[in-house]
């Protein structure tokens, strides 16, 4: 009878000891991180600029010039399109613009991967002093270099076409540094085992390494597309002709002294943003993972 009656109370203290405590009871979770309450403000404001812009591009003149400004257009005017797509220059200047970008990150991904390489696994004479140095280009600005890159341009007779707008940048310095930190994340046994087997270096680097660095990869990619994308100033210095204009130096050409068909400069925006968007949303994932991951996991 006594151990009989024990056992309720036995089931008793186990059920009440696997009862949270008052203050210790479950807080509601959130469907999302805490972190977006204050992203999504954030992401409002910078988003803002794209959004007037779309909406000012399906404006009349007009309306643009209205003051104050209109915030929301009566109507959807496509003048601004009709505009820049009837300009018979309009397909070479994009064209332009896509073969020196495409070029630009092409050879940034190749000469950037053995740099990067060469740094982050060989050990050679004056190795850190040209890493050094090469880091140190990225502070010097634009303007200090422009002339004698123009000169340089001018003696190879590269001034006036698309090859003036490439060969400075084949190679820079923040493709070969992020792929030289991106490769030393990288275990060496993977490539150690790869040695033993009688591979040689570039096969390591083609079959082991450049496998492993995608995210690095996506993220150079996508940065010099951008870069090269949007750049104005140096075309507007080494191109003359207008059958070598990029998209940028070319959207300068709706502005005039008197009169600018902001119509169709907005129109033109629309449509030289969307490239760098595409290949922003294409890349997301592997962007976000190179400045998250650092070697392998699992």
């Amino acid at each position: 009878m006594t151990a009989t009656s024990a056992r309720p109370d036995t089931a008793t203290a186990h059920e009440f000891a696997q009862t949270p405590a008052a203050g210790e009871r479950r807080r509601p979770r959130l469907p999302f991180s805490p972190w977006h309450l204050l992203l999504a403000p954030l992401a409002l404001v910078f988003a803002v600029p794209l959004v007037w812009l779309v909406l000012s591009s399906v404006m009349s003149n007009a309306e643009i010039n209205r003051f104050p400004p209109a915030l929301w257009p009566s109507g959807i005017d496509l003048g601004g399109y009709r505009y820049v797509l009837g300009n018979a220059m309009f397909p070479r200047w994009f064209l332009n613009s896509l073969i020196v970008s495409a070029v630009t990150v092409a050879a940034n991904l190749v000469f950037g991967s053995l740099a990067g390489y060469a740094f982050a696994r060989m050990r050679f004479a004056g190795s850190r002093v040209l890493m050094g140095l090469m880091l140190a280009t990225m502070a010097v600005p634009f303007q200090l270099t422009m002339i004698p890159t123009f000169l340089v341009m001018k003696k190879l007779g590269l001034i006036d076409t698309l090859g003036a707008l490439i060969v400075p940048s084949l190679v820079t310095p923040f493709a070969v540094f992020l792929l030289r930190q991106f490769f030393l994340s990288l275990p060496r046994e993977l490539e150690e085992a790869a040695w033993i087997d009688g591979c040689s270096r570039l096969r390591v680097l083609w079959r082991i390494v450049l496998p492993l660095s995608r995210p690095a990869l996506a993220t150079v990619a996508v940065l010099t597309f951008l870069t090269t994308w949007n750049d104005l100033t140096w075309p507007l210095i080494a191109i003359n002709h207008d059958t070598q204009y990029t998209l940028q130096l070319g959207l300068t050409t709706f502005q005039g002294q008197h009169h600018t068909q902001w119509a169709a400069v907005m129109a033109g925006n629309v449509i030289t943003v969307l490239p760098v968007l595409l290949a922003f949303l294409g890349a997301q994932k592997t962007f976000i993972q190179s400045i998250t991951s650092s070697g392998l996991k699992g």
